[in-house]
Parts: C-alpha cells; sequence; structure tokens
C-alpha cells in the first residue's frame, strides 16, 4: 500500500486509537482529529465529551502524532439533532447514529479532513470497504467481528464516501483489538465502550427529551380498550419498550397469546390522533409481530437500488440477518415482506439490506404491517 496522509477521528476509545496504530504500522501520515459534536451542557455529569478529549490527547502523544480538537457543534445541531427531535415529535423513534455518520463523520468531518490534505479518513467502525473491481464500485462489507460489526450504522455511506474511507479494526475481533492496546500501552486498552448516543450519554433518556419536548399525558390502553394508567407523551416511548410503562402492577388473568397472569407487558402502538398508548402482554403477542414495511429515504451505497428479490435483513442494529423480500418503488422508498414475522418493528429505525457481508443500503421504516392487519387494523 503506498504511503498516504490519513486523518483519524479520534474519539477517546479503544477503537479509534488502535485504528490509528495500525495505520501508523502501515507506514501512513497519521493525524489525529478530535470531534466535539455537542456542547448544551459540557459541565453535566453525562456530557464525557472533556474526559475523551484528554484520553484522546493521552493516545495521540503515546503514539506521538498530532491530533486537533474541531467543534461540529453547530452542524451536528442542525443536522443530526433537528432531526431527531422532529422525529421523536410525530411518534417515531429515529437512529441518530446512522444520520451522525452520514452528515458529520462522513461529511463535516470528511470535508475537513480533506481541507489538511488527507487522502483518506480513518474510524474505529466495525466493517470494512472493499473495492470490486468487476463493477467499479466500493463496496461496504461487515465487520469480521460478528457481534461488534457497525455496517447497519454506516448503510447510508455513498460511493464518495467509502472511497475516502478506511476501518482497520473492521478486520479485527474486538478481543483482539484490546490485545494490541495493551500491548502497545495504550492508556485506553480497558476502557469501557461508550454507550448510547453522543448527546445523551448515560443519562435518563426520558429526562433529557423533558427538556425538548412538552409533555402529553393520555391513556395507556390494552387491547381490550381497558385504562390501565397514563402516559407521559407518545414521544417518549417506543415499540417493544417494556421498561418504565408504570404499569407493572397490572395483571390481565385472561391474558392469551403468550401472556399471562404475570407476563410483562410492552409498547405495541401509539395512536398519535388520539393521544393512546396502547399495550399487550407477552412478547410474541401478534401486535408486536410484523410480517412486512415500507420504508422511505432510502440511500444505497451502489447509488442505485439493488434488484428485486430475496436479501438478508436488519430492523434493528443488534439482530441476526433475516430474510426479507425487496420490492423497489422508485430510488428513494421500497417495501420488504417476511417469510417469518420480525418483531417490534419500529417506525424511523433503519431497515437495512444485505448480499451476504455486503451491505447494499436501506431506508428509514415508515409503517410496517402487524400479523392481524384484519383484525386489528394497524395504529403505528
Amino acid at each position: 500500500m503506498t504511503k498516504q496522509r490519513v486523518v483519524v477521528g479520534l474519539s477517546g476509545g479503544v477503537d479509534s486509537a488502535v485504528t490509528a496504530h495500525l495505520l501508523q504500522q502501515q507506514g501512513h501520515e497519521v493525524v489525529g482529529i478530535f470531534m466535539k459534536n455537542w456542547e448544551d451542557d459540557d459541565d453535566s455529569e453525562y456530557c464525557s465529551s472533556n474526559i475523551d478529549f484528554v484520553d484522546a490527547a493521552s493516545v495521540a502523544d503515546v503514539l506521538g502524532i498530532e491530533i486537533e480538537h474541531v467543534n461540529f457543534a453547530a452542524d451536528y445541531k442542525d443536522r443530526v439533532f433537528a432531526e431527531f427531535l422532529r422525529e421523536y415529535q410525530a411518534g417515531r423513534t429515529p437512529n441518530p447514529d446512522v444520520l451522525c455518520n452520514a452528515e458529520i463523520k462522513f461529511k463535516a468531518f470528511l470535508d475537513h479532513a480533506m481541507r489538511l490534505g488527507a487522502e483518506k479518513i480513518a474510524t474505529g467502525h466495525y466493517a470494512r470497504v472493499r473495492f470490486n473491481p468487476a463493477t467499479g464500485l466500493h463496496e461496504l462489507l461487515k465487520g469480521l467481528d460478528p457481534s461488534k460489526d457497525q455496517s447497519y450504522f454506516l448503510h447510508r455511506l455513498n460511493q464518495a464516501q467509502l472511497s475516502k474511507a478506511l476501518f482497520p479494526v473492521g478486520e479485527l475481533h474486538k478481543s483482539e483489538v484490546r490485545r494490541i492496546a495493551t500491548e502497545i500501552g495504550l492508556p485506553v486498552a480497558a476502557k469501557k465502550d461508550s454507550t448510547g448516543i453522543c448527546f445523551i450519554g448515560e443519562r435518563p433518556f426520558r429526562e433529557f427529551l423533558n427538556r425538548y419536548i412538552q409533555k402529553a399525558p393520555g391513556p395507556i390502553k390494552d387491547e381490550r380498550g381497558r385504562v390501565l394508567g397514563e402516559h407521559h407523551g407518545l414521544s417518549f416511548y417506543t415499540l417493544g419498550q417494556r421498561q418504565g410503562l408504570g404499569i407493572g402492577g397490572v395483571k390481565d388473568k385472561g391474558a392469551q397469546r403468550g401472556g399471562g397472569e404475570h407476563a410483562p407487558w410492552f409498547v405495541a402502538r401509539k395512536d398519535m390522533e388520539k393521544n393512546t398508548l396502547w399495550v399487550v402482554q407477552g412478547h410474541d403477542h401478534p401486535w408486536l409481530l410484523s410480517n412486512a414495511l415500507s420504508a422511505q429515504d432510502a440511500s444505497w451505497v451502489a447509488g442505485t437500488p439493488p434488484a428485486a428479490g430475496r436479501y438478508g435483513t436488519k430492523t434493528r442494529y443488534r439482530q441476526a440477518d433475516a430474510p426479507g423480500t425487496l420490492a423497489v418503488e422508485g430510488d428513494h422508498a421500497f417495501s420488504l415482506d417476511f417469510p417469518q414475522p420480525q418483531w417490534a418493528v419500529t417506525p424511523g429505525q433503519s431497515a437495512v439490506l444485505y448480499d451476504g457481508e455486503v451491505c447494499l443500503g436501506g431506508g428509514v421504516i415508515a409503517s410496517a404491517a402487524p400479523l392481524d392487519a384484519a383484525k386489528h387494523p394497524a395504529r403505528t
């Protein structure tokens, strides 16, 4: 590989630190950038940005590379957070990490790196890029560690972005990444992985949303229409949710479909028009299962939609690929039919398609068809 100037997004975590080291080992000229994407509550106990920058700077020091602190907070608020709030207010559950990758890490950050004379950028994502000479296209592949693969979050990247991207740790398992970090004495070798999305961190999610979205309480009802309690506002709940419903003491001795007297309650539907939260008992209740979905705002890695047919699909990050039949509806919309019903398919989340290890792209779930559509009209 020819020596290149590579700008690495150093987050203060172990994955990006090992990414920078591996690129050094390959002979590249490596420069680090720390991205600050949120600054509304820098002094909050939940915001780890300052600690992360200290860690990133420590890594740069050990590796002997330059690091620059760049503030993308304004871009983040305009391109990611505003959309995040719009979706929640509409009753959907967005995935800001997908948008952050497409709009910040591989747009604002990429543009900044190119201005610094970079030929490539690199991040600590568990994914891979491969150029296919037969098609002349760059392909996005799953990371080799199946438990860490992050191609789902990167599915909106296009050919121009992928042609500039490197994901060195995508070739490794997490255990190997930590081993390398320990071996070369990186200060973040044992640092735990960050959870949640960057601007929320470890804080209680409802408490965070309360600052931006007005509470609009309404009834919580079961499938028989009985009122079981009151919700805080439909924006604060997601399909399939079972914690924080405040109805744990309500039992239904007549519950069917995998339910029972002590079966947990799950959020099954959100009726925005009537401000009603519908819940059901039992993980496998038909209201929680879907045999089809429609998606919009599609983005395809190749630049054009794949042919109609059977593919592997994910409707949420941590799930095994499920077979689904694709029907394309123009460049930016599609539908999927599932031979095996899928659980808690959630509007606002991403439906992502795979051909084996190759991620083809995906779209935002607009609606899902419940199993018993004829009997119970969908209220998603």
